[in-house]
């Protein structure tokens, strides 16, 4: 039998017990803050448990898609050296909320077991809770299991809990034992890998406070559990999980690109490890979540850098996880489409991730391994914290890898110095980015030192109005300022990346600077600036105004995000989640999941998207205060990380834009104006930022644009006459430098006849060059022929001068001396008789032609 024949007759045997078929939730819990990721099926059914929310059904069956790496459940140790824990399974269970309870959920257990899957039923056990006679005897009355199959067991095996707090109760859980010696108790839940449980029943009947205590539920459930892979195991009859269908066309595909067999355990470890991960990485990456350095982000890159840690054990030096996406989608596409519809994206994220790690890896791995040679030459076994950290710190090694490495080698790590050095670099972070202007909002705790009246929580009014007739309920006095709380207020204070209103408070007719405001208990307290230190006391009216013209920049650039969003997400695709916002009066910040820096032509169309949309005049639609689940229903986009209770708003434009949001907006899209990206960069690994400005901001960001570009203008004007200047005298430097050739001719002559004959070679970059030194050289000599000759760019330049007196007296021609010279070169040339210039091709002969300037000269005087 398959597994997609296994996964079926689960599901068509609860669909005929009349429960109804569920999707999988996401691995992404979005509406949980508890949670890292999903990690049982009863998690999208947790409000139902808790008596907060309900559904149109009493029974419910599923496959859903589960992660269990940190926490309470966490398998991450054991994948791949056992045969039986994963990261990433998928859990078959069925559900009653308050319908069924324990009878129906063992009789029905154990005939799927039994009669639709034929497991033999002498190697069957069941174990319930120590005081759960309830069960036991049932496990007698309703099933043929041998009575001494039946066990009791404490907190730690039969009683379940989703986490540190929430739903939990007793458990029956089934195994089956594989042995030879099947009919033994001792295997049971002794970890013994041919004994392993395959099925959990858990009766949920309380709920586990933050202090520990539990209390009864209003009504009982049953939230059941199965194992898909284990169950397919034992149904195809392997010794492992692994050698099911679920993941040979995994292992075969990293075999096929490593060139190693999935035949020892050195080779099965690492192939079985990297199986696990993938899907975690595919399934957590299709839901949303992206590696990162903080939460479930750290968790996948942990993940990805163990899988491809392990890959080196194979051979594998380059990024190759990504490759396995695709076996995965043929595989599970069509169960889970999600994965399927963004496979491009993840193999993207996932290779841009391992080319990162690949970076510092084997630096790292070197690192470790000249760590341990230094210990085992001291014969030590303990890695220290420092060298741990150090591997985490500068090679990006998580302490659980290094953990692994050390265990490989038969050494341990100090992970409690390590801790402690983790600790002090966070600290060290936090004081770097603590704020030295820190308002009250951070230090203010209780409201114990308020001169208080009522207990009622302000009403917050500045939906709807800017100015607010309120009263004083409470007071204190601090140093130069009043915190004051009014009964009602239209001054928000920051939420969900929305900056603080400011404003004014008029009591008795006086002003009082708002300055700050943060909430307490439910309370908006105001921090007033009190310079003339005036009696401000509780009971007294006030009118509370905010500052609109700041209000209005923060509402455009808030409504701005909403627009932004739904741009990136249409544009780069639906992978895009908002993971983190600022809005204020200036600009706003947008920090989103993407695996690549968006180029200018992204950058452009995502622009002109929102602005396009913006013209269109879209009016708001604010719905306030509708139930949570009616708002998913509608299909407003909600955020990692935020908390939401049973009543929500959710903000709407039109068909372009619907988010789960608290924060202030304009009525209109056409009041935003303009919006104008500025910047785009990386905030963190797998996260871009993008900052912008809206309404008078842009105005602002035009004006500083033309600023600028008339003070560069003017700059490079100054900085082009300049230049001018600076190459005119380096230029006049230069020929000051090369005229001193000049001089190195007039050092020595010869005589033809009585007149004094000068001649040299001098480096000239032109004839324009070698002409100059024939000018200089004319003026230095009183009488006489002087001639220069220079290679210039593999030709010969040459030039003559004749003084004044020599021409008058002998009759002389620097065009005809320079004329006979030039033949000598291969060129010619001539001019007027004080000075001229000839050219020539050959110069190996520029020496020759020197040599004959005197017999030239001595030819012309006859």
């Amino acid at each position: 039998m398959t597994s997609r024949e296994i996964r079926q007759q689960f599901i068509d045997f609860f669909k005929s017990k009349e429960h109804r078929i569920v999707p999988s939730s996401p691995v992404v819990p979005f509406d949980d803050p508890t949670l890292l990721f999903t990690n049982a099926g009863m998690n999208q059914f947790k409000d139902v448990f808790l008596g907060k929310g309900t559904r149109e059904y009493k029974r419910a069956a599923d496959t859903q898609k589960c992660i269990r790496v940190s926490g309470k459940h966490n398998d991450l140790e054991e994948v791949g050296y056992d045969t039986y824990h994963h990261t990433f399974f998928e859990m078959l269970g069925n559900w009653s909320f308050g319908d069924y309870y324990k009878a129906e959920a063992i009789e029905w257990a154990w005939e799927l077991l039994t009669e639709w899957w034929k497991l033999p039923k002498e190697r069957l056990w069941a174990t319930v809770y120590q005081t759960d006679d309830e069960a036991l005897e049932l496990w007698k009355t309703k099933t043929d299991i041998n009575p001494s199959h039946i066990l009791r067991f404490g907190d730690k095996d039969n009683f379940w809990e989703m986490g540190e707090t929430g739903p939990c109760g007793p458990c029956s859980e089934i195994h089956i034992n594989l042995t030879d010696d099947y009919d033994n108790p001792k295997y049971v839940n002794a970890g013994v890998p041919e004994c392993i449980e395959i099925w959990n029943l858990v009766f949920i009947q309380y709920n586990r406070e933050p202090d520990g205590h539990l209390i009864d539920l209003p009504s009982k459930h049953v939230d059941t559990g199965m194992g898909f892979e284990r169950a397919c195991a034992v149904i195809q009859g392997k010794n492992s999980n692994y050698d099911t269908d679920v993941f040979t066309p995994l292992i075969d595909k990293v075999a096929e690109i490593s060139g190693v067999k999935y035949d020892t355990e050195a080779n099965k470890i690492p192939m079985r490890v990297i199986a696990d991960h993938i899907r975690t990485l595919t399934f957590a990456i299709a839901d949303g979540a992206v590696p990162g350095n903080d939460g479930r982000g750290y968790v996948l890159r942990r993940i990805l850098r163990r899988a491809a840690r392990y890959g080196r054990k194979l051979g594998l030096t380059k990024p190759f996880l990504f490759s396995l996406v695709e076996v995965l989608v043929e595989t599970m596409g069509d169960i889970f489409p999600e994965i399927a519809e963004k496979q491009s994206y993840i193999e993207k994220v996932i290779k841009a991730e391992e080319v990162s790690f690949n970076h510092t890896l084997d630096r790292g791995i070197e690192l470790f391994e000249s760590i341990i040679a230094d210990l085992k030459a001291d014969n030590k076994n303990i890695i220290p914290g420092e060298d741990v950290f150090k591997l985490y710190d500068t090679y990006g090694f998580p302490v659980d890898l290094t953990n692994v490495m050390a265990k490989e080698k038969d050494f341990t790590i100090d992970e409690v110095k390590f801790t402690e050095l983790m600790g002090a670099q966070k600290q060290r972070g936090r004081e770097a980015n603590k704020d030295k202007f820190a308002s009250v909002s951070f230090v203010l705790n209780d409201l114990s030192a308020f001169d208080i009246s009522g207990d009622a929580k302000s009403e917050f009014t500045g939906y709807d109005e800017l100015k607010t007739k309120a009263k004083i309920t409470g007071h204190k006095k601090d140093e130069d300022k009043d915190l004051v709380i009014l009964d009602k207020t239209p001054f928000y204070v920051e939420s969900g990346g929305q900056a603080d209103d400011l404003g004014k408070l008029y009591i008795n007719s006086n002003p009082f600077n708002v300055i700050d405001v943060t909430k307490v208990e439910g309370k908006t307290i105001h921090v007033l600036e009190n310079e003339n230190d005036a009696q401000i006391v509780t009971g007294a009216e006030v009118l509370a105004e905010v500052d609109s013209v700041r209000r209005w920049d923060i509402m455009r650039n808030h409504s701005a995000t909403h627009f932004l969003d739904a741009a990136l997400r249409k544009i780069l695709g639906s992978h895009v989640q908002q993971a983190g916002s600022f809005v204020g009066p200036d600009r706003l910040r947008f920090d989103f999941s993407h695996f690549a820096k968006v180029s200018e032509s992204e950058l452009a169309d995502v622009e002109a998207l929102v602005n396009e949309e913006l013209r269109l005049n879209i009016p708001l639609t604010h719905h306030r205060d509708i139930p949570f689940d009616e708002a998913k229903k509608m299909g407003a986009l909600m955020f990692f990380g935020d908390k939401y209770g049973d009543k929500v708003n959710v903000v709407q434009f039109g068909d372009f834009s619907m988010e789960f949001c608290g924060g202030i907006h304009v009525r209109n899209s056409s009041e935003i104006g303009l919006l104008k990206i500025i910047s785009e960069s990386s905030s963190a690994s797998g996260i871009r930022r993008i900052e912008a400005v809206t309404g008078a901001g842009v105005e602002q960001y035009i004006n500083s644009q033309l600023l600028s570009i008339k003070t560069s203008e003017e700059k490079f004007a100054e900085l082009a006459e300049s230049k001018r200047k600076l190459e005119k005298e380096i230029a006049e430097l230069k020929m000051k430098g090369k005229l001193s050739q000049v001089d190195t001719a007039l050092a020595k002559f010869t005589k033809v006849n009585g007149i004094k004959v000068y001649k040299s070679k001098v480096a000239a970059d032109n004839m324009d060059e070698l002409k100059s030194f024939g000018d200089e050289l004319r003026n230095k000599i009183k009488d006489g022929v002087g001639v220069l000759a220079a290679k210039i760019e593999d030709k010969v330049g040459l030039v003559c001068i004749v003084s004044d007196s020599i021409i008058k007296e002998k009759n002389l021609s620097a065009g005809k001396i320079v004329g006979d010279l030039a033949k000598i070169v291969g060129g010619g040339g001539g001019g007027r008789p004080h000075l001229a210039t000839a050219g020539g091709k050959d110069v190996e002969k520029i020496n020759e032609a020197l040599d004959q300037v005197e017999k030239t000269v001595e030819k012309w005087i006859k």
